[in-house]
């Protein structure tokens, strides 16, 4: 029996779909990713859902790719790695070219692969407990595939220190960036901000507010396919190389790679 790892639910003209999967972080699994492309799949299928709230459960939105379940399933580090790219890349399109808003609500942590989700989603707003961080410079790595979608939308100034740094940054910190709508300061912030989203998108016709969209994503869909290719190659590169391998074991002992020059 397969575990429910994406829930949904539709009311008043909008379908939230929640990431359920806390105990692994809501990492992007192949079962969990299926279980999610349906969802956007049934949302694009339904004529009365006006929009898409894509939000979860637990402390953390989406650690990103969940490698080590791909290679449970038998597959070599290279094949899970082109799986992997993929797969995220597959993601970020669908919402991109669903037809209808998807507005991201967060109220947990980010991280690598769930960057994606959050950049290519058209309005996203953060609680005060979400935090930020792209790592992968820390690991031998660079966030390739999901640069697609982040380079576009953060300012230069933001992706120049935290692609670079991989430091952890707050919610209003995320606003400045470009990457987030809005970061109210509590709960009822939240609630409020989403209330008056959705309320504007019910005002909307299904085809102002396809239209619209079209408008704000044809940049973003224009080459999506060449840059998520090229940037998976690259991906695969690093992932294969010495610097990434001694980034990922020192990550998962808890120990310093031997670049690390830090103070602390």
């Amino acid at each position: 029996m397969t575990d429910t790892l994406v829930r949904t639910s539709t009311d008043a003209a909008i379908t939230t779909i929640t990431l359920d999967s806390p105990a692994n972080r809501n990492a992007l699994s192949s079962t969990l990713v299926a279980q999610l492309r349906a969802a956007i799949d049934a949302a694009a299928a339904d004529p009365a859902v006006r929009a898409v709230v894509l939000t979860h459960s637990g402390g953390t939105f989406c650690a990103g790719a969940d490698l080590g379940e791909a290679l449970t399933r038998g597959l070599t580090p290279e094949e899970a790695t082109a799986e992997v790219g993929s797969t995220i890349s597959g993601l970020i399109k669908s919402i991109l070219e669903l037809s209808k808003p998807v507005i991201a609500v967060i109220d947990g942590h980010v991280r690598a692969g769930g960057f994606g989700l959050v950049g290519a989603a058209d309005i996203a707003i953060a609680g005060p407990s979400s935090t930020f961080a792209l790592t992968e410079s820390r690991l031998g790595l660079a966030p390739s595939i999901i640069s697609v979608v982040l380079l576009p939308k953060m300012t230069a100034r933001a992706v120049g220190r935290y692609f670079l740094t991989g430091e952890k940054f707050d919610a209003p910190t995320a606003v400045a960036a470009g990457l987030l709508t809005a970061a109210p300061e509590d709960a009822a912030g939240v609630a409020a901000e989403l209330d008056a989203i959705l309320e504007g998108v019910r005002k909307a016709s299904p085809q102002g507010l396809a239209a619209s969209k079209k408008l704000t994503t044809a940049s973003l869909l224009d080459g999506f396919d060449d840059a998520a290719a090229a940037r998976a190659a690259e991906s695969m590169a690093l992932f294969g190389s010495d610097d990434a391998r001694e980034g990922m074991t020192a990550f998962l002992s808890k120990s310093r790679p031997s670049w690390d020059a830090s103070r602390a």
